[in-house]
Order: C-alpha cells, then structure tokens, then sequence
C-alpha cells in the first residue's frame, strides 16, 4: 500500500464506509481503499489498531455480525487477543471505516468526517 495517502478499511456495501469515501472524494482527498472481504483482514493492521486504541474501540459489539456469532465466541472476548481472534475470522466486527493516515495514526469510525 501507498504510505504517503491514507488507507481507508473496510467492506464497499457498508453504509459508514460509503459516506466515508464520499466524504474523501468531496475533500478531493487521494486514498486506497482496502476491501475486508475480498483481501481478507491483515494481521497487521489489527495489531497496529490495538497498539493505538483499545479492543472495544475496534470490535463491533452492537453490528448483526456480531450479534450472529454463537453465544460461547461472545463470551471468548475478554481481551485484545481474543478479540483480534474473532475479528480476524469474523470481518464484519471490525468497526469500520479503518483508516491509515500517513502519519500512523489510525482512526476508526465515521460521523461527518474524521
């Protein structure tokens, strides 16, 4: 990936993810965007995220993906490891939009910008 634009993460049909990249193009803001289902979940990715934020930050716990795991892969998520376990199987509880700011900073989410 291109380190000098942001990466934007997450799956094309979600609607935060399309207001996101809508936002970008208005901004008139180059980007990659990186598609969970088609390319999978990138074990870095997920360990840079939870080197800056907290594992509640980055699972979704609230989404129909997560509400439709079994209740026992609920109760395994106790901490980051566990959690990265489920996000990386389970792509759709990865919160989203991910993105990557070329500073290295990555944010999470989207509400009228970031």
């Amino acid at each position: 990936m291109n380190t000098s634009i942001p990466t934007l993460y997450g799956i094309p049909h979600c609607d935060t993810v399309k207001k996101a990249r809508a936002w970008l193009a208005e901004q008139q803001v180059d980007y990659a965007f990186y598609d969970f289902k088609k390319q999978g979940v990138p074990a870095s990715l997920i360990d840079a995220a939870l080197s800056q934020l907290t594992w509640d930050q980055l699972l979704n716990r609230k989404g129909t993906a997560w509400r439709q795991l079994g209740a026992d892969v609920q109760a395994s998520v106790t901490d980051s490891m566990s959690a990265k376990a489920v996000m990386m199987s389970h792509p759709s509880t990865i919160k989203r939009p991910v993105v990557k700011w070329p500073d290295g900073r990555i944010t999470v989410g989207f509400k009228n910008g970031f």
